[in-house]
């Protein structure tokens, strides 16, 4: 099951084939204007082109602290407004691993101005919803709210990764929090599995590494470690205020200006790099036999959400779909790996997955199968998916 480093590149007769465009294809746009598609490239007025790819429009203003504000204002009576911060854990080292995603469980356990109880009685008397992640690249604090309730949920926001205790008592608690989550994470196999993709194909880089860290690091995880890690990484240049609902940008701006314009400024210093990740084509083998189903995710390295061949990748990636058992339609179905597996029973469900980070990502397919039919399954995916024979 060797994967080999390789880059997926689609010919512009490929593209016009996963898009599905014909070149004499002529509908109607805004006004009666006509749009031409062809050779991927949109030609018609600049307001039809506007009322066509950006609706709402996407409005983005950078302060002077470095941080970005980017909104869409659809007019809707809620909104959802959120703090995206280049803080996951591909920023950390072998013994901060861990840090990014133990700091977005302490973001909720109370600040200077508010404790844990006040901060969820205020949002639950508003009718909203706090919440947050964290991935390999992103930490992300979010909130989801009605329109007229945007200025307290960015001021909760604001307060939320600025002015948090972080106390003694509650990192002792959230510790056996994250113990207990990592166990449950390890009860999921396919979560696992990808872990394992993320180790074998990012050997000895930040990305190879798991979100949740090691159980020793989630053990010894000091105040000092969280506290560190804010003032490093929590800096203007690396955050996104961003709002989509009923929002209006001005409004959205001097709440920006209001609570963050000052305060990441003060966290001085040079803002660390992106650590490069270099793919490397191998292979992990897990082998229980007490287990009835081989679980396998195979992929290649494929690209970065800023590369052009990411929309592609995308479409080529929905066109192969997913597959399961309890699926109706047998050889009727659209994909040409689903009707192969259908048809030879190959394996008990798969998905294709597309994977992407600033600058690499991982495009392939996860399978649970039969121990008795992987290197058949293999052979079908070899043959059918790398070819992109679509």
């Amino acid at each position: 099951m060797a994967a080999a480093a390789a880059r997926v590149v689609l010919s512009s007769a490929a593209r016009r084939r996963l898009w599905g465009f014909s070149e004499s294809l002529l509908i109607r746009g805004a006004a009666g204007r006509s749009l031409y598609f062809g050779e991927n490239r949109l030609r018609s007025t600049q307001a039809a082109t506007q009322v066509v790819l950006n609706v709402p429009e996407t409005r983005v203003t950078c302060l002077e602290s470095g941080l970005r504000v980017a909104s869409e204002d659809s007019g809707l009576s809620t909104c959802t407004v959120g703090l995206w911060i280049d803080a996951g854990s591909r920023y950390e080292n072998e013994k901060n691993n861990g840090t990014a995603h133990f700091l977005e469980h302490m973001a909720f356990k109370g600040t200077k101005k508010r404790s844990q109880l006040d901060l969820e009685l205020e949002i639950e008397n508003m009718g909203a919803h706090l919440n947050a992640y964290t991935s390999r690249e992103q930490t992300v604090y979010y909130a989801k709210a009605f329109s007229k309730d945007l200025p307290r949920a960015v001021e909760i926001l604001a307060d939320i990764i600025q002015n948090s205790t972080l106390g003694e008592a509650e990192i002792e608690r959230e510790r056996g929090v994250i113990l207990r989550e990592m166990q449950e994470v390890e009860t999921n196999l396919q979560e696992v599995v990808f872990d394992y993709l993320h180790a074998t194909a990012y050997q000895n880089t930040a990305l190879g590494r798991t979100i949740l860290g090691p159980t020793e690091n989630i053990k010894s995880i000091s105040r000092k470690d969280l506290v560190d890690y804010i003032t490093t990484h929590y800096k203007g240049p690396r955050i996104v205020l961003a709002a989509a609902g009923g929002v209006s940008h001005d409004e959205l701006l001097d709440l920006a200006k209001f609570h963050f314009g000052d305060s990441l400024c003060t966290h001085k210093g040079e803002i660390p790099a992106l650590p490069p990740c270099k793919f490397t084509g191998s292979e992990i083998r897990v082998r229980d036999d007490k287990m009835p189903l081989a679980h396998l995710a195979i992929a290649v390295e494929a690209v970065g959400w800023a590369h052009p061949d990411t929309i592609c990748l995308m479409v080529a990636n929905t066109l192969i779909g997913n597959w399961d058992r309890s699926f109706g339609g047998g050889m009727n179905l659209s994909s040409k790996l689903a009707q192969l597996t259908c048809h030879g029973n190959l394996c008990h469900s798969f998905q294709s997955f597309n994977t992407s980070y600033t600058d690499t990502g991982l495009w392939g397919l996860y399978m649970v199968c039969e121990s008795s039919t992987v290197a058949d399954m293999l052979h079908v995916v070899q043959k059918e998916w790398f070819n992109s024979n679509l």
